[in-house]
């Protein structure tokens, strides 16, 4: 079975700390990258991405570029948007940012979200089904965050989205079953 970063079509042989930041080195190196770039690595329709664009869901992009932050959200987003409406994922995403900008801590970027993430998924001591193990993986992702109220958040941001991709993925599986079984 082939393995994809998560919410993107890009294949990967396994998940390791750090690999999406490699990822993303590569991709940006020469800067932003096209609205088709984006769409072919997500396999999101470009009108459906220009949407979000419009709807404030993502941020305009710049000389029609998409930067590493833009890919970041547009990825979040279509990771979690079978399990989650994407108004509510947006609002996650601006509390972990608001709340670091209220106590004068540097914000949790898009693109670090996306990174720590990966990361979480590629601990294999994550048991999904356990959420004292979830609890204590996704603590250890944050354990570098000086702010306490910023590491609950962010805490309690990455346990959301790991249940929440891990529900679309398991929907997902349920309905190929259910359509091998027609």
């Amino acid at each position: 079975m082939t393995k994809t970063y998560p919410g993107m079509t890009v294949e990967i042989s396994s998940l390791t700390t750090g690999c999406s930041i490699s990822l993303f080195d590569g991709i940006f190196a020469t800067g932003g990258i096209t609205l088709s770039q984006v769409s072919i690595m997500t396999g999101l329709e470009t009108y459906l991405i220009q949407n979000w664009v419009k709807r404030g869901f993502v941020s305009s992009p710049q000389r029609r570029l998409y930067s590493r932050e833009h890919l970041a959200r547009i990825v979040i987003i279509n990771m979690l948007r079978d399990s989650l409406q994407i108004e509510k994922i947006c609002e996650m995403i601006r509390l972990l940012t608001n709340e670091a900008a209220s106590g004068n801590h540097p914000g949790i970027r898009d693109e670090e979200l996306y990174h720590r993430y990966v990361n979480l998924l590629a601990d294999e001591s994550v048991n999904v089904s356990d959420p004292q193990s979830v609890l204590e993986a996704t603590a250890r992702i944050c354990e570098d965050i000086p702010s306490a109220t910023m590491r609950r958040q962010l805490t309690n941001t990455l346990q959301i989205m790991l249940y929440a991709h891990t529900a679309a993925r398991m929907r997902g599986k349920a309905e190929l079953l259910l359509g091998s079984m027609q």
